[in-house]
């Protein structure tokens, strides 16, 4: 299908509302090439911002860019164009993650278009959440959004739950003992002055309280290292959790999951919940798969989500679009 051409004022708005998206320790792991020949904005994959040890399959990655080509669609429908988008396009390029095309059409995708408000809104958040539940209506919303995009939204049971907890403890654990690891979070972590002019990373200033008590997933960035003024809260014992999921598990499967992840989270910020990523026990094969509820068929686990009600936190930085995106 042919596609309506992109001048670069309309490329730098999708790509700023494309980079709102979250990714792992907010590497930020996309660039964004206007093919002005092709009538096509490319979304690539960046391995300089690669994490070898968290996520060597780079499913990680995948997971990013497809929150961030979410965030794209979205704002293509919120200014009245229809997206044709092509994963994987070229099998001789592993990096080139996406082309996206823009089609007029008289009915958008309503749908994403409602989502826009949301873009710059959602932020991750590290704060305890209230006790109270979510209410059917909104789960179910929830459900309908990964839907949406090819994946599947479970809200665990008591005992899976509690399982699930007893994973990224354990995983928790393993990287606390594993100095590559530390390392390697230390390199995306932000501290100082240095927290002040950050484009990319975890600032210390978006690492939340630290926790006493409760079991809430939270990764804490400051590690064993003091912050000034950070003080020690108690978070909700019980987190609601949610597990993202995909039939399948290769890149494709990847951007899908990403893409399903970021339209649930512009739901749920949509719906009042803040939320956050929870990644750690998926970050271990040996863990990953005992994620899953062996009594429900619900595919690949591809991402932990914790909701609830929370205080509103601090936004992580972002690169500038001339930082990422580049006119071809």
């Amino acid at each position: 299908m042919p596609g309506h051409a992109i001048d670069t004022r309309l490329a730098s708005a999708l790509v700023e509302a494309a980079i709102a998206a979250p990714s792992m320790h907010n590497a930020q792991p996309w660039r964004f090439r206007l093919q002005r020949a092709e009538g096509a904005l490319h979304l690539r994959g960046d391995p300089a911002r690669r994490m070898p040890l968290a996520d060597p399959d780079d499913r990680g990655l995948h997971l990013g860019c497809g929150a961030a080509l979410c965030n794209l669609r979205t704002a293509a429908a919120h200014a009245g164009w229809e997206t044709n988008v092509t994963l994987l396009p070229d099998p001789r390029n592993r990096w080139l993650l996406a082309a996206v095309r823009l089609v007029g059409t008289e009915h958008p995708d309503s749908g994403l278009a409602q989502l826009y408000p949301a873009v710059h809104r959602r932020h991750t958040s590290r704060s305890p959440f209230e006790a109270t539940e979510v209410p059917p209506a909104v789960r179910a919303a929830l459900q309908e959004a990964a839907r949406q995009e090819d994946a599947q939204l479970v809200f665990p049971g008591d005992w899976h739950a509690r399982e699930l907890l007893e994973l990224v403890h354990d995983a928790e654990g393993r990287d606390a003992a594993d100095p590559g690891r530390l390392e390697e979070l230390a390199h995306w972590t932000r501290r100082g002055t240095e927290a002040q002019t950050a484009t990319d990373g975890v600032p210390e200033y978006a690492f939340g309280p630290g926790e006493r008590g409760g079991r809430t997933p939270v990764r804490d960035f400051a590690g064993r290292r003091p912050v000034a003024g950070r003080e020690a809260v108690a978070f909700e014992d019980a987190p609601h959790l949610a597990l993202l999921c995909t039939a399948g598990d290769g890149p494709a499967d990847w951007l899908r999951a990403g893409q399903a992840m970021e339209r649930v989270l512009l739901t749920a910020t949509l719906s009042g919940l803040s939320t956050a990523l929870t990644s750690q026990a998926l970050e271990r094969s040996d863990l990953r798969w005992a994620v899953r509820d062996p009594s429900a068929p619900v595919g690949h686990p591809q991402m932990v989500l914790r909701l609830g009600y929370g205080p509103e936190c601090a936004a992580t930085p972002r690169r500038p679009v001339a930082d990422v995106l580049d006119i071809g």
